[in-house]
């Protein structure tokens, strides 16, 4: 016996009657949808992230930009304080080797707050919409492609500013130092990308979400230990930088630099106002912040693509 469908009404992310429509096609299907962690999934999230790599092919200027600014920013800040006293920027020998890390995790940061751009110009264009209504293992593989991306962007970048910074004299610390230092930029992304997509959804538009990463951008790089230790700062923003998720990235980066053969995870990376804050509990608050972000979005997620 078939099942009358009703006619399929416009496309509209916040359409009632598409939900419905979807929902009795979902229910007339003999074939159960594959979910979440199944091939499926992994074949969509791969074809999306390709979509985006194309796009990056077409548009390389946006991978040559997010190259060149934080070398320029390495390079310009690092001559700007080459006379400081050496001693000044604590263990340092130079400025460059304590903004290195800086430059590292506030790159990453700001690739991972625009990631909600093309998930809201594909939202604006209609494109998110034709994802939506196709059979897919799961709509979180648009999410999911989102990260791979900007993930894979952010590796290319930490990587030109470690070369560079090993270049200027900065150093180069041990594989297992390496690999740590990736872990956190990870860690980071996938926090703020998770903020960012959801924004993405929440926001009207981009002149929205655009006006966000603005109002957000420079109050958290100057409200961290990107360009100066806490001992520089007032005691009011010493205990704003304490609360910042970027500082718990950037120390635990610059100990690494400067104690590259005796770092580990009790190793005191800051003096907070509270007390010394240790590798290991830097890890696990930055670890903490993307937890909850990812949980901060998935009610959000679930209303607007499940």
């Amino acid at each position: 016996m078939s099942t009358t469908l009703t006619p399929k009404p416009k496309l509209s992310l916040d359409n009632p009657e598409l939900r419905q429509w979807k929902a009795e096609l979902s229910n007339s299907s003999a074939t159960a949808t594959p979910g979440l962690f199944s091939a499926a999934f992994l074949q969509e999230t791969i074809a999306m992230t390709r979509r985006l790599f194309i796009q990056l092919q077409r548009r390389p200027s946006t991978l040559v930009a997010g190259v060149i600014q934080p070398v320029m920013w390495l390079i310009l800040f690092g001559a700007l304080f080459q006379n400081v006293p050496q001693g000044l920027f604590g263990e340092s020998q130079n400025y460059g080797q304590f903004l290195g890390a800086g430059i590292i995790v506030f790159t990453a940061f700001g690739g991972a707050l625009n990631a909600g751009l093309p998930v809201m110009f594909d939202r604006e264009f209609g494109f998110l919409n034709r994802f939506l209504v196709a059979p897919l293992a799961s709509r979180y593989s648009i999410v999911a492609a989102s990260a791979v991306f900007i993930a894979a962007m952010s590796m290319v970048q930490t990587a030109a500013i470690i070369g560079l910074s090993a270049v200027l004299g900065a150093g180069l610390p041990d594989p297992m130092g390496l690999g740590l230092v990736v872990l956190i930029v990870l860690t980071l992304v996938l926090g703020v990308t998770a903020l960012s997509l959801g924004l993405s959804f929440a926001l009207p538009g981009h002149i929205e979400l655009i006006a966000v990463i603005f109002v957000t951008n420079l109050p958290l790089l100057f409200s961290s230990t990107a360009l100066v230790p806490l001992s520089f700062m007032p005691q009011w923003l010493r205990v704003v930088a304490s609360l910042n998720p970027l500082t718990y990235a950037i120390e635990p980066i610059r100990y690494i630099y400067l104690h590259p053969d005796s770092w580990g995870l009790t190793s005191v990376v800051m003096a907070a106002p509270w007390g010394d804050v240790k590798m290991g509990d830097a890890l696990a608050i930055l670890l903490g912040f993307c937890l909850i972000s990812l949980a901060l979005i998935q009610p959000l997620l679930r209303r607007r693509i499940a």
